[in-house]
């Protein structure tokens, strides 16, 4: 019978993605799930996550604190400056994953995102996709996770209709469950109740 949850040494049962690595399971307890309504923040994850196609998300979150190094803490602002030098300073730097195609991604993004939440701010611009307000799935087991959604496609169209790059529907899932737009803790979780809770005051705006 496949388990639902891991029980860890604290008493608390938890999802099983993140195994017991101390730093992905403080991961999970404090940040994925918990619904997220920064723009300059959820800049920063819709770009990781496009850095992480082809990888395991692990990878990238060892390497979160250089990205926001060299990508000037994912301010869009300072970004969409970037030249030919910092583009190849970008490349020769082993702290990060070293994809050009990815890093002239972001750069592309940073200008969309600008323009966006200048119109209408990038945090409402997602978020009304939900009306305000994160999906509450009721997830038993890791098999009744989805890898992408009707809804994530619908957002990832989107995406890509305005020039966004690496954006694609199971990308975006993972965006989604990343940043609380839908709270895909396994109901046996402690963190789903949790998580559920905080959606509850939806978008601020």
């Amino acid at each position: 019978m496949e388990r639902t949850v891991i029980l860890h040494a604290d008493g608390k049962q938890r999802c099983p993605w993140p195994g017991l690595d101390p730093f992905y399971v403080a991961y999970h307890d404090e940040e994925w799930g918990v619904p997220e309504y920064d723009s300059r923040a959820l800049f920063e994850k819709l770009i990781l996550d496009g850095f992480q196609a082809g990888l395991s998300w692990i990878t990238i979150l060892r390497k979160r604190e250089r990205f926001r190094e060299v990508f000037d803490g994912f301010e869009p602002a300072r970004i969409v400056q970037y030249g030919p030098e910092k583009v190849a300073a970008l490349m020769a730097d082993p702290g990060i994953v070293r994809n050009r195609a990815k890093v002239e991604g972001t750069i592309i993004a940073a200008r969309l995102w600008l323009e966006i939440e200048e119109k209408q701010g990038f945090s409402h611009y997602l978020w009304d996709f939900l009306d305000g307000r994160p999906l509450q799935n009721t997830l038993r087991t890791t098999a009744d996770v989805q890898a992408e959604t009707p809804l994530s496609q619908k957002i990832s169209k989107d995406l890509k209709a305005r020039g966004f790059k690496f954006v694609g529907p199971t990308i975006v899932y993972a965006f989604m469950q990343a940043v609380g737009m839908v709270n895909d803790h396994l109901v046996d979780c402690f963190r789903y109740a949790e998580c559920a809770e905080l959606g509850k005051a939806g978008h601020p705006g």
